[in-house]
């Protein structure tokens, strides 16, 4: 065997040497010396984005560039595979530049030191996640290596990826020669700091240009791995670095320190469990409780965005639900009568009365999507007029996420079958979430940016789980992204029916219980007046809430972005009152959920898109729509 320099060093001139002499020098050094490198790129770009921002919220993750990344990453892998060697670095550089600009548009420039920023980053990540999830689904078999890419993984097998990605890190040096003087003159503030010379627009692009290339290598060589940036420069200050360049070199030491002990983490849970544990998905574990930590304690007051339910010149009518039935009605036609079909090998739109074996597949789906889409709908207006926030709603609070984690979980490490598990495992996890979200946003009193900023951080730590569950590459792996995407496609007649008579429960029983939701939309101390017991009242409702979105995800899985779109609609159309939004809700949920769940079976025919994805495209954008009209009003 041909032993290099190292090899030469480290064995002498023995060249007969042991397994575990090989493992060490060509797996366990190499991954440290990678964590290492990786940690500290981490670590500088994070203090360098907070410090420009003056921002300490704002890192990779948060402002959406690592998401961005990933999806040019996974758009380049499968569709440009040629290109993937030479131009990966370049793919997720572009893929986060256009994320990071996206992110500033919806914010605007004046809000980079605040909390919008941040919202607007996660909203990019939500809406970018549920591309890249429809992409994969679509490419199966293309895309398997992209799992544990995705979760972030430091294993190596010899020195190549660390000599292929120490010369693209170079440009990291020059943050050290330009960022601390341009920072030091930035903490003066802007108008003195142009008074001193300093160009800003330039030498900001500039720097995070730089800071963007350098985080785009580590994406495309060992995948994302989130939370560090985060949380190195935030320490550093808890350690008093005070001036700029002390920041950023305690920033990129703690960086490479806090993955190292992520990575042995990792290692060491690996062991136990006898399953790959990616570093990325043990940074998670840490980094999401940090995000909530820092969160709770720089939030500002100027960072409680402006956000109010749509404003309308409609009058509710009669005819409002008539038309919302009738619009209702036409999507149950269109789903019945109107599909692709392959006709003399060409595939053609038909217009026809399906075949008995065809209805005997469409009804169970279609009774599916209505079911979930009213489910969630009505659960979302309980949100919002329980905790006076327009913003609430099951995906975006975290409760869905909480019923994901339980039935995930019980999935990997209790063997329960996802598409069988007990709707009363999901209603737990959701009551979880809801517990830890108002315990947590008591403080700022269910403000809208902290109460998303919160469900953000928790749906993050089911993100972890996911992967988790996507790198082990068993025949499970498909079957929870499926799942997760949140179709109907596996859903039976009998399990439809299950869920049809359970949410017709529970909404029938949130429409007995309008006088008190009429009395605590007023204010807690005006229903107190009249005789309602708040806290108990309160707590009956939450809970119907949990049950609302356990149900629907213990069934179809997550459902993003009806629980808000719905109940925003509704009002659009003058449904103010209690009993008048309910109704409506529950009709445009699911005619939603049921129009999506048509167009993703259609739209790549013979290939499928989850309704979950479809309607979680259409509310994302919804969503950053909202909080460009927050940041507006403000």
């Amino acid at each position: 065997m041909q032993m290099n320099a190292l090899q030469k060093w480290f064995y002498g001139a023995n060249e007969e040497f042991d397994y575990g002499s090989i493992l060490f020098l060509e797996s366990r050094l190499p991954r440290l010396v990678m964590a290492l490198v990786v940690g500290a790129t981490l670590g500088l770009v994070g203090s360098l984005m907070q410090q420009l921002t003056q921002n300490p919220l704002v890192s990779p993750l948060t402002l959406g560039s690592a998401s961005g990344a990933w999806l040019a990453l996974v758009v380049c892998n499968i569709w440009f595979p040629a290109l993937a060697g030479d131009f990966s670095t370049i793919f997720a550089l572009l893929g986060a530049m256009l994320t990071l600009l996206l992110v500033i548009l919806i914010s605007g420039l004046r809000n980079l030191s605040g909390l919008p920023v941040v919202l607007a980053g996660m909203a990019v990540n939500i809406l970018l996640g549920a591309i890249a999830t429809a992409i994969i689904l679509l490419n199966e078999q293309s895309s398997k290596n992209l799992f544990i890419w995705g979760a972030g993984d430091l294993a190596q097998n010899g020195w190549d990826q660390v000599k292929w990605l120490l010369p693209k890190l170079m440009p990291a040096l020059l943050i050290f020669a330009f960022a601390p003087r341009v920072l030091a003159l930035l903490r003066l503030g802007q108008t003195n700091a142009a008074a001193r010379g300093l160009n800003i627009v330039p030498m900001f692009l500039l720097l995070i240009g730089l800071g963007l290339w350098v985080v785009s290598a580590v994406i495309s060589t060992v995948g994302v791995i989130s939370f560090i940036g985060l949380l190195a420069p935030n320490i550093a200050r808890k350690l008093g670095a005070r001036t700029p360049l002390a920041e950023l070199n305690l920033s990129t030491v703690l960086g490479a320190f806090l993955l190292v002990f992520t990575d042995t983490l990792a290692i060491w849970l690996s062991s136990l469990s006898l399953d790959i544990v990616p570093s990325g998905i043990a940074a998670a574990f840490i980094g999401a409780p940090a995000l909530i930590y820092f969160s709770r304690t720089q939030l500002k007051a100027q960072d409680s965005l402006s956000f109010t339910l749509p404003k309308t010149n409609f009058m509710f009518k009669i005819e409002t639900i008539i038309g919302v039935v009738f619009v209702l009605i036409g999507v149950f036609f269109l789903s019945i009568f109107v599909s692709k079909q392959v006709i003399d090998q060409s595939i053609v739109w038909s217009l026809k009365w399906p075949s008995e074996f065809g209805l005997e597949l469409r009804w169970p789906r279609m009774l599916t999507a209505l079911s979930a889409g009213a489910g969630i709908g009505v659960a979302g207006v309980l949100l919002q007029r329980l905790i006076y926030n327009p913003l609430a709603s099951p995906d975006i609070l975290g409760l869905s996420a909480g019923a994901t984690f339980a039935l995930v979980g019980s999935s990997l490490f209790l063997g329960f079958n996802i598409f069988e598990a007990a709707p009363l495992i999901a209603f737990f996890g959701s009551l979880l979430a809801l517990a830890i979200l108002l315990l947590l946003g008591r403080r700022h009193h269910y403000a809208p940016s902290m109460m998303v900023l919160i469900g953000i951080a928790l749906t993050a730590l089911i993100e972890a789980m996911v992967q988790f569950s996507l790198v082990r590459g068993d025949e499970n792996s498909y079957v929870i992204l499926n799942w997760l995407a949140g179709s109907t496609y596996r859903v039976s007649p009998q399990y439809a029916v299950i869920l049809a008579v359970m949410v017709a429960i529970l909404i029938a029983f949130v429409f007995l219980t309008q006088r008190w939701l009429t009395l605590i939309s007023a204010g807690r101390v005006f229903a107190q007046s009249r005789g309602i017991n708040v806290g108990r009242v309160f707590i009956i409702l939450l809970c119907c809430v949990a049950l609302l979105c356990g149900v629907v995800t213990s069934f179809m899985g997550p459902v993003a972005f009806v629980g808000l779109l719905a109940p925003h609609i509704s009002v659009m159309l003058g449904a103010r009152k209690v009993g008048q939004q309910l109704i409506t809700t529950a009709l445009i949920g699911g005619t939603l959920m049921l129009f999506s769940d048509w167009l993703g079976q259609n739209i790549v025919y013979p290939s499928q898109i989850a309704a979950g994805t479809i309607v979680s495209i259409i509310g994302g954008v919804y969503f950053i729509l909202l909080l460009i009209k927050g940041r507006t009003k403000s």
